[in-house]
């Protein structure tokens, strides 16, 4: 047998030679240069995010400092503004913002604490240079407060802007309105209250509602009935102010839940203040029955037997403006009035939101003369029910001419 030699070294024995050995430090290569890669590019990010906290960051202790001195955007006008008692530096600061007496009024409150102040701040009317800077308004909120002499007014639920007169059992009773209200207090004149009124813009969620065009005061119903703290220093001013303060008082007691109820019930903010004014007029202060005579209005909105709502209070009050053409009088005009007769307070537009539910089929109703309410479903029954409180001299007689 011949004997076949190879000559092989150990080496040539070696698995994958020649092939496998240089791979896995290609995939390393690889991988250090993506890992590489990706480092960089998170560095990159990590450095823009610095630059633009740090320039953030800059900017904002920039604005503060010419905040802090008055400077820039625009300063230099005079600005009031009207500090309620009680107000909290954080109001305090939101105020001055408003008013564009500072920009940043986060800064106003660091500087007032830094410095005690916060405790020292008065409440009253002030009149600032937007570019005094932080100092001298401090200053001033601490020694110029309460200047501006303060009347207590109280608008009535169920006021409207006019005087307006009925006669009850014969005998001429006058309402007195806001606009004389006011100017009996001598917040301001009666004129200026009017100017006022026609001046604010309607582009709030609540004032978008107003029917403009078609109502005699576009605001009627929208100023809330309530006990105010007004000054009495300047007619025009005040007047302006007096709006203001009651319109943000309406806007704070209708919540958005109300105005989902609204729209759940089918009508506008509008037509519910509108209904509530009547249900208030009606009503008076018997709070009990409001929503058993909202029901009633509903229930003859709904119906086809009734072409009108038949409310006696919306005839005397458009007999308050001259030239009145009837728009309001339900006798006549079919549906809702174009807006409210007057200021309708919280409970009646709760009423008008969530009606009486055991009033179904029931058109009328009639008061005596010690605030009792009778309902009824038809026109008989009423008309028996007030037979009996003629016979008992307790029959409450109106009059509109």
């Amino acid at each position: 047998m011949q004997n076949n030699n190879f000559n092989m070294n150990d080496d040539d024995f070696v698995i994958g030679k020649g092939f496998n050995v240089s791979e896995p430090e290609t995939k390393n290569r690889k991988n250090k240069k993506a890992k590489k890669g990706s480092s960089i590019i998170k560095n990159i990010i990590w450095i823009l995010s610095i630059i633009v906290v740090s320039v953030a960051l800059a900017g904002s202790v920039i604005i503060g400092l010419f905040d802090y001195v008055g400077l820039g955007f625009g300063r230099g006008e005079a600005v009031q503004v009207d500090i309620p008692y009680g107000s909290s530096t954080v109001a305090i600061a939101e105020k001055l913002e408003e008013s564009g007496a500072v920009k940043m009024p986060i800064f106003f409150r660091i500087y007032s604490k830094l410095k005690g102040y916060e405790s020292q701040y008065k409440y009253g009317l002030y009149t600032f240079s937007s570019d005094i800077g932080y100092s001298n308004i401090a200053d001033m909120l601490m020694n110029d407060g309460a200047k501006a002499e303060s009347v207590k007014v109280t608008i009535p639920e169920g006021t409207g802007i006019n005087d307006y007169t009925h006669i009850v059992d014969g005998e001429e009773k006058t309402i007195k309105g806001i606009a004389t209200i006011l100017e009996e207090k001598g917040v301001c004149e009666r004129s200026d209250f009017i100017y006022a009124l026609n001046e604010v813009e309607l582009d709030s969620k609540l004032l978008k509602n107003c029917n403009d065009g078609r109502t005699y005061y576009t605001l009627e119903g929208y100023l809330f009935p309530d006990t105010y703290e007004f000054y009495s220093y300047d007619s025009e001013e005040c007047a302006r102010m007096v709006v203001e303060k009651m319109i943000k008082q309406t806007e704070s007691k209708i919540t958005d839940d109300m105005y989902k109820r609204a729209e759940e019930l089918g009508y506008s903010m509008n037509e519910i203040l509108t209904l509530a004014s009547i249900v208030q007029m009606e009503s008076g202060q018997s709070i009990e029955h409001m929503p058993s005579v909202a029901a009633v209005f509903y229930n003859r909105l709904d119906s086809k037997d009734f072409s009108t709502l038949g409310s006696s209070p919306t005839c005397y009050y458009g007999k308050s403006f001259k030239n009145d053409d009837g728009r309001y009088d339900t006798y006549k005009a079919k549906g809702l009035p174009p807006g409210p007769l007057c200021s309708p307070g919280i409970d009646a537009i709760k009423a008008v939101l969530h009606p009486s539910t055991d009033k179904e089929g029931f058109y009328y109703f009639v008061t005596d003369k010690d605030g009792n309410f009778y309902f009824h479903k038809t026109l008989a029954e009423q008309n028996a029910t007030i037979a009996k409180l003629k016979q008992g001299d307790n029959w409450v007689y109106e009059t509109f001419e």
